[in-house]
């Protein structure tokens, strides 16, 4: 059966430096791959976390699913049908992004009526007088007073500007929602509404729900599924529980032991991921985490890891992921 989103390698290039500059050295322009080769699937109404370190690729991934990057190579498929570089109104509304700035990602000159009302009106989701109306509506979606309607993005709190900014995107009636770190720029105690509301929001209007984050805890709280990245590339991918409890890849091991934890005291120095991230443009052979990687052995720098697993379990790109006897150091 054909899932609903369907990415299969994935790659997104950008050329570095000046292209007139490497002619006049004589040399290649350098190319950063920031997604080398992606695949993963998302299925109807199911809420797929992507997690990975700052500058791994993730929201790259998602500017790619939205239309905001084009891949250099690979497919993006939407229920079966190809999304290609230039897409209708109607394929640009189904999906729809939710961006980590609240304050940067409205217009400051506009009210938040006029906000919503311009999406409304250019894209005839709904006849011009009901317009008003639906804009009342699209606040009580996001669980913000109507009169707010009236405020500039200046006036409202920061968790209020993000229920702006995932009204905005419900105002195409998308049918993919992708919050790229959506929750990173609030207070703590302004997430866990954040993430609520957009759980529920999944469960009212049958959303399937893309999260791009770098924080494990929300990732945990609002996935069914995990995709954990690493310099471009997928390294596991698997049910939250199962990554979670079981993780297979040492990076997703990293990952979470390096996690805070309520009421646990961190020793000073001690860390689950050592080192720096090797450089983008000189990527290590074969496993490209195997330069911080415990497991490291011979095989790791000859051969790439594919990602694989059995049946009803994790998949994860590591030469020792289901030796039994390493995956639990």
């Amino acid at each position: 059966m054909t899932a609903f989103l369907d990415v299969q390698n994935l790659t997104v290039e950008f050329p570095m430096g000046s292209a007139i500059a490497a002619r006049l050295r004589r040399e290649p322009q350098p190319i950063l791959k920031a997604v080398d080769s992606v695949s993963f699937s998302v299925e109807r109404g199911e809420s797929v976390g992507i997690v990975g370190e700052s500058g791994c690729g993730k929201s790259t991934i998602a500017k790619a699913i939205v239309g905001l990057v084009r891949p250099a190579s690979g497919t993006i498929e939407l229920d079966g049908t190809p999304l290609t570089g230039s897409r209708s109104r109607a394929t640009q509304r189904k999906i729809q992004m939710v961006f980590q700035d609240p304050g940067s990602s409205l217009n400051p000159s506009l009210t938040v009526e006029r906000t919503l009302a311009e999406l409304l009106t250019i894209h005839r989701i709904v006849p011009k007088e009901q317009v008003p109306e639906r804009c009342g509506e699209l606040m009580d979606l996001v669980e913000l007073p109507r009169s707010m309607l009236e405020a500039y993005p200046k006036r409202l709190s920061g968790g209020q500007r993000q229920r702006v900014g995932i009204a905005r995107a419900l105002a195409l009636e998308p049918e993919i929602l992708i919050a790229d770190e959506a929750v990173a720029a609030l207070d703590v105690s302004v997430q866990a509404p954040i993430l609520n509301l957009c759980n529920t929001l999944r469960r009212e209007l049958g959303l399937t729900l893309l999260f791009i984050s770098h924080d494990l805890a929300v990732v945990r709280h609002i996935s069914d599924r995990v995709v954990v990245v690493y310099l471009g590339t997928v390294v596991e991918d698997g049910a939250t529980e199962q990554v979670f409890n079981d993780p297979r890849h040492p990076y997703t091991r990293a990952l979470i032991a390096a996690a805070p934890k309520f009421g646990v005291k961190k020793q000073p120095g001690k860390s689950a991921l050592t080192g720096e991230p090797p450089n983008a443009l000189d990527l290590p052979s074969g496993c490209r985490f195997r330069t911080r990687c415990p497991l490291a052995a011979e095989i790791c720098s000859q051969v790439e890891p594919v990602l694989s697993g059995p049946p009803d379990a994790n998949r994860a790109a590591c030469h020792f992921a289901w030796e039994e006897s390493e995956s639990k150091t």
